[in-house]
This record gives structure tokens, sequence and C-alpha cells, in this order.
């Protein structure tokens, strides 16, 4: 019998049973280039800032990419060199603002950015213990599981919120001067409050704001940042009329006194309003949906949907009414509120929930595209929201990214910069 030399036969390959730390830096670069990706559209009325965004997603997605496939030390300190640029300029950009358009001035930290961040700087700390101690092996596959879960639970939350990320800056521009006025139905029948009957009939009512507002004409100051907490000025943008201006303001006052009443969402649900399960965007939607085929528009003690800020650890903070609509109303015969100071939108790329009661989003799908089965399309009614807090956009802003909406076609987006906080 034939006896084999043990030093003959070569000593069997190790096999990697997980994930090696640079692949850990891998996941997390691409969540956090997920999360920048999501957020160009959010800036794309900057289109420097856009670029930006554009430049840092693919920077870090490359890199992840690679870095999946890939394990060598080289790799290691470029993924170290990238991540630490990288939230060296989030810093710069939360304190100090950068010097890009749409970017100037400093923002405070949101959802979105933070786990962007939090992304990266994981992505940093493996790619630094791979140059530090050389180990490239796999953990145990339950601790790769681990892994590939927390960077799921990082990305997912951080690309819905980034839809609709708020990004304030220190512009004086006007309300887009591409933005045309709707076309006025009814517009003589808003009462003092805002609220108007959908006939056209008429309420009494024991609010009485005084309909006045500056001479047309150039603004001789500047115009005034909303702030809820003063006087409301809507004024000193060009094209709009006095009595714009004073429809607008009257609707703004009147929300400010009478939402309120709605600031516990438990309030809220007992008056027959329903989430519609958006809050991982950072802002949820609370809908009574048989308010919104009634005879009344624009009245803040029954607004249509309300919307609550949703930030994780603190209550739900409600911060702006939404009006909507009757079904059968278009882009096209929304009443005239505040002319140029105000934009309506309707959003037809949401898929609800088959429940006639208490629908809830459960995906998207193409502008004028269908749902897949048992999801289903809603009519796409005009909508527009009036802020009780400071927003960026002014106190008509719609949100932004995934949660914006669609305009008339022809318009652009409005974010009135001259009145935003």
């Amino acid at each position: 019998m034939a006896v084999v030399d043990p030093s003959a036969v070569a000593a069997p390959s190790r096999v990697r049973t997980g994930l090696g730390a640079l692949a850990v830096a891998g996941m997390a670069s691409l969540g956090a280039g997920a999360v920048h990706a999501t957020a160009i559209g959010a800036h794309n009325e900057h289109p420097q800032a856009a670029r930006v965004f554009v430049a840092v997603a693919a920077l870090q997605l490359g890199w992840g990419a690679v870095a999946l496939v890939r394990s060598s030390r080289w790799l290691a300190a470029a993924g170290v060199l990238l991540q630490s640029v990288l939230l060296g300029g989030w810093v710069v950009a939360k304190t100090a603002g950068l010097p890009v358009d749409g970017m100037e001035a400093a923002e405070s930290v949101q959802t979105a950015d933070a786990l962007a961040a939090a992304l990266a700087a994981l992505s940093l700390v493996a790619a630094l213990a791979v140059l530090a101690t050389g180990r490239r092996d796999g953990p145990p596959s339950s601790v790769s599981a681990t892994w590939g879960l927390l960077v799921a639970a990082l990305t997912l939350p951080g690309m819905l919120s980034a839809g609709g990320h708020s990004h304030a800056g220190s512009h004086d521009h006007d309300v887009a001067a591409t933005t045309p006025g709707a076309v006025a139905t009814g517009t003589d029948d808003h009462h003092a409050d805002g609220s108007t009957h959908a006939d056209g009939s008429a309420h009494d009512d024991a609010l009485a704001v005084v309909e006045a507002a500056p001479a047309a004409g150039p603004a001789v100051v500047a115009p005034k940042p909303y702030d809820p907490t003063q006087p409301i000025d809507l004024g000193g943008v060009p094209g709009v009329t006095p009595e714009q201006q004073a429809r607008a303001e009257n609707l703004i006052a009147v929300t400010l006194l009478r939402l309120p009443k709605f600031a516990d969402p438990a309030v809220a649900e007992a008056a027959g309003y329903r989430s519609i399960g958006d809050g991982l965007t950072g802002h949820e939607h609370y809908i009574n949906w048989s308010l919104i085929n009634d005879d009344v528009v624009l009245d803040p003690d029954q607004p249509e949907s309300l919307v609550y800020e949703v930030r994780p650890g603190q209550p739900k903070k409600l911060v702006s009414a939404m009006f909507m609509l009757p079904e059968g109303q278009t882009l096209d015969t929304v009443p005239d509120i505040g002319g140029p100071l105000t934009q309506w939108h309707i959003h037809d790329d949401l898929c609800f929930t088959d429940d006639p009661l208490a629908p809830r989003v459960a995906g998207v799908t193409a502008v004028g595209g269908s749902c897949r089965p048992p999801l289903r399309k809603l009519a796409p009614v005009p909508m527009i929201h009036v802020w009780i807090t400071p927003h960026a956009c002014g106190p008509f802003a719609a949100l932004e990214g995934v949660g914006a909406g669609q305009v008339k076609p022809g318009e652009v987006q409005l974010c009135d910069h001259a009145h935003g906080a």
C-alpha cells in the first residue's frame, strides 16, 4: 500500500463563510449612495446642487460595488479617503454651507442626510479596520446577515425621507416667474376665513379679516419670510394683485387659528381622519375621505387632509393642512387663491390599498400609469398645502421629491423663496 507524504498534500484553501470587512464597507457605501441618488430629484430646482448629488451618488455606488467583489488594502485606503472627504463635506454643509447654488446656507440635520452620513461613517470604520488589521476574512454567516439587515434598515428609510427632503437657503429669488395664475372659478365666493361652498353659497363667520393689501406696483421693501408667529405679510412679489394677496393671507390667518385643534393625531382620528401610511417620508398625511366630495373646500374647520411631521423619538407634529377639491375637478378648474403665490398640484403616481374606508399608500407607478392589482390608483384631485409652520418654499409649498406631486403642464413647481423660511 502506498504511503502518502502529508507534506506533499496541499492545504485546502480557506473558504469564506461570511462577509469580509471591506464588503461591509461596500454595502454601507452602496446604501449611502442610494440615499444620495434618491435626493437628486429634491434638488432639481438648483442644477449645481443636483450635480453634486449625482457625483456623490456615483462615487459611493461605484466604490461600493467594487468593494463587494474585490478585497485589497489599496481599495480600503481609497474607501477611507472617499468617505472621509464626503463626511467632511457633510459637516461643512450643515454648519457653514457650501459654495454651490442651493447649498450656500447651513441646513439643519434631517433624517435622510443623517442616515446617509451614518452609512458613510460605517463604511469608513469598516475600511479602516481592513487597513489596521489586514483582516479580510468573513465573520460567521449569521453576523453577515446582521450587517446586511443593519444597512437595509438605514438605507430604506433614508431613501424614502430623501424624497421629501427640505432644503432651506438664503436665496432672495422671487416666486418662479414662469408660474401662470390658475383659472379662476368662483373666486368671488371666498369667505373671510378662506373657505367656500362648491355651489358658491355664503355662510356667516365670526372671524372678520380685513381684505386690505398693499397698492399694486413694485415692492418698496424686501419681502418678509413667512413666520406664523408674526403678522402675515405676503407682499413684495411681482404679478400678485392686492385681492390675491389678501385672499392668500386670509386663508393662512384662519388656518393658523383653527387647524391646531387637530394637533393631537388621536383627536384627528376621532374626527374621521386616517393615516395613508407615508410616515417614513418624514411627513404623514391623514385624510378624512368623507370630506373630499362634500360641497365645502378651503375650510380649516374641516380640511380634507392633515399633515404631521414625523421624527424618530418625537411625537407627531401638526404642520400643514392639505385642502383637496372634489373628484371631477382638474388643475384647469381650481379657484385662484393667490395668483403666483399659490399653486395646486395632483398625485397621479400613487398606488393605494383596495380599502374602501381607509386606503393607504403601498407603491408608486409612472405618472399616468396603472397599479398592479390588488393596488389601485385614486382619482387625482387637485390639492394645495397651507403650512402653519415655517417652510423653505413658503406657506403654500408642496412637498418635494417623491412627495411633490405633479403641477399643471407648462408650469414649474413653485418654491416661494421670497417668503421661504
